[in-house]
Order: C-alpha cells, then sequence, then structure tokens
C-alpha cells in the first residue's frame, strides 16, 4: 500500500526508541550480562555478546561500562541471574505483537505486560498465538553514510542476503537466522561495524491501522518499550506516514 512502508514505520519507532537513552543503556547493560553469562565472555566466540556489544557502541555506551557489564555476567553472580521469556498477544486493530525480555521475576513481568496490554485496548495471549505470523531474521543496519544503495545491495546480496532497503540515511539488510553471523561479519569486513545487529522478528504480513486505533497501539508500544525488563517489541502493523509522524511528535 502505498504511503504504509513498514520499513518506514520501524525508522520511526527506532527514531523514538533511541531519544530514550538512559532505557537504552538499562537493557542493553543487562543484555551484556546476560550474553556473558550464557556464552563465552569474548565478543569474537560469542554471537549474542558480539550483537550486544555493537548496540552499546552504536548507543555511544562507555568502554568501561561495557566491560564491567560483560565481566558481571562473566563471574555469573547473582545479580547476572536473568531468564528470557516471550510475550505475545494482540493489540488494537487486531496488530500482532511479541514482546521479548529479559527478566529476574517472571510474575512481575508478565503482570506488566498484562496490565499495558489491557490498558490500551489488547489482549496477552498465550505462547505461539502470534508467533506465525511472524519470521526469525537477522537485521543489520547501517548509516546511509557507509555505501550508497547500490553498493550496500551488491555487498549484501554477495554476502548471502535476503533483502537490502535503503531509505534516508539507512540501510536495512535482512537475513536467514542461520546466515545472520556470516552476512555481519562480511558486511563488517567491508564497511565496519553496523549500527545494529541482531535477530527479530519480521511480520510475514501487515495489518493496516487507521488513526483512532494508531493512536492506542503506539502508547502500548511506547510503554512496552519502556519497561525495563522488555528488550525487544515487534508487530505487523502499519500506519500511514503522516499519521505516524503525528504520534511520535
Amino acid at each position: 500500500m502505498a504511503g504504509h512502508s513498514q520499513f518506514k514505520n520501524i525508522m520511526y519507532r527506532k527514531g523514538a526508541q533511541d531519544a530514550k537513552r538512559a532505557k537504552v543503556f538499562t537493557k542493553i547493560i543487562r543484555e551484556l550480562t546476560s550474553a556473558a553469562r550464557a556464552g563465552l565472555p569474548d565478543p569474537d566466540a560469542n554471537p549474542r555478546l558480539r550483537a550486544a556489544v555493537t548496540a552499546a557502541r552504536a548507543a555511544n555506551m562507555p568502554k568501561d561500562t561495557i566491560e564491567r557489564a560483560i565481566k558481571r555476567g562473566a563471574g555469573g553472580g547473582e545479580d547476572a541471574n536473568f531468564e528470557s521469556v516471550r510475550y505475545e498477544g494482540y493489540g488494537p486493530g487486531g496488530v500482532a505483537i511479541i514482546v521479548e525480555a529479559l527478566t529476574d521475576n517472571r510474575n512481575r513481568t508478565v503482570s506488566d505486560i498484562r496490565t499495558a496490554f489491557s490498558k490500551y485496548g489488547g489482549n496477552l495471549g498465550e505462547t505461539n498465538s502470534v508467533s506465525f505470523m511472524f519470521e526469525r531474521k537477522g537485521v543489520i543496519r547501517y548509516s546511509g553514510k557507509a555505501a550508497s544503495p547500490e553498493v550496500m545491495f551488491e555487498a549484501a546480496l554477495e554476502a548471502g542476503a535476503e533483502d537490502v532497503q535503503s531509505e534516508g540515511e539507512v540501510h536495512e539488510v535482512v537475513c536467514a537466522a542461520e546466515d545472520f553471523s556470516s552476512v555481519r561479519d562480511a558486511l563488517e569486513a567491508r564497511f565496519g561495524a553496523p549500527d545494529e545487529a541482531r535477530l527479530g522478528w519480521r511480520p510475514l504480513t501487515t495489518v493496516p491501522v487507521d488513526a483512532e486505533a494508531a493512536s492506542s497501539l503506539i502508547k502500548l508500544l511506547d510503554v512496552l518499550e519502556d519497561n525495563d525488563d522488555v528488550q525487544a517489541v515487534s508487530a505487523n502493523f502499519e500506519i500511514a506516514d503522516d499519521v505516524m509522524a503525528r504520534l511520535i511528535a
């Protein structure tokens, strides 16, 4: 649908999220600690940790803060005992939503998530209630300054990527989950470290959302993303560019 680019929607949302630096740091530190605890404390030998370090650098996190978080996780202390959980449900307008979290208290987290869904006209469902509408993909983002759209497109496809979208100041490369590490490494060797590199949920289909439902939906997504336990939120909505711009202004 013209004017309803899912890619643009993602970029709008990402811009709004990046403004919340304090919350971003909290989430990244938690992921650094958990990734180091779950695997080796060496980013070169631990893909999950490497992705977390990439996110930390993109957020301009101080080097000593990154190193402290990794050491804390590698030490295996009780403060590093977080577990990964996934919640699924429907938001306003019938939009499917997946919430990924790292928590040290499942009861607290599910209560917060359920309250958010209920308050803004959504419903928290069972595990796998909406995940069949998404697929797990690797997502690698570069600044538009890294290369021209043509050069990035050719390099990404040569590395094994499935799709490349360039919009304004952003290149987004999408690849199969199993190819994530090899595609990221190939692009990093050519263009340097990406601004973001992670595994995420990509919708197979999208749901157009009108202005009224969009207002409640964006509020719900904001509350979910603002929760310290929540690491990522994925949804299959499409909102017209002018409506999206007003809602996140």
